[in-house]
């Protein structure tokens, strides 16, 4: 909301599906009182030291290249690394190496989308800062799955 001290950074080239959604820290409430029920929002006056008593909660990141199923849910200070694939209704905190695939609630790696070393080498690459007439031309080695061949370039 407006305000939030957090932010939400999504990568370039990122498929989002439908009701993929995003929760910030600031959308959490005060624990400390007798209630979670957020009664200073009525009240302009009370309202800013309200916020200021909420902690501080770390950003939101989807890497460059990332699928969010359909339905997924990152909560507050989730991080995906570049490559990550989030099956649907998936529930993702913390962070999620680069190129892994996650599914659950709470998400847990399935699997690495490939080794070590061609991760290192698809982030030394990182075709998503190409300017858009060098992805086209080489779009079908981006779409082929060769790092190596796409080192090359």
């Amino acid at each position: 909301f407006a305000g939030a001290p957090e932010k939400l950074r999504i990568g370039r080239f990122c498929q989002i599906a439908q009701r993929v959604q995003f929760i910030t820290a600031t959308a959490n409430h005060d624990m400390g009182g007798v209630s979670t029920f957020p009664f200073a929002i009525f009240d302009q006056t009370r309202l800013a030291g309200y916020r200021a008593s909420l902690p501080r909660g770390r950003d939101t990141v989807v890497g460059h290249d990332c699928w969010l199923g359909r339905e997924a849910v990152l909560l507050p200070g989730a991080e995906l690394g570049c490559g990550v694939i989030v099956a649907a209704r998936a529930v993702v905190r913390g962070k999620i190496p680069d190129y892994a695939i996650v599914s659950g609630n709470p998400a847990e790696v399935v699997r690495m989308r490939f080794d070590e070393a061609t991760v290192r080498l698809l982030l030394d690459i990182a075709w998503w800062d190409w300017d858009k007439a060098k992805i086209e031309a080489h779009m079908a080695l981006i779409e082929a799955g060769d790092a190596a061949a796409l080192a090359k370039v």
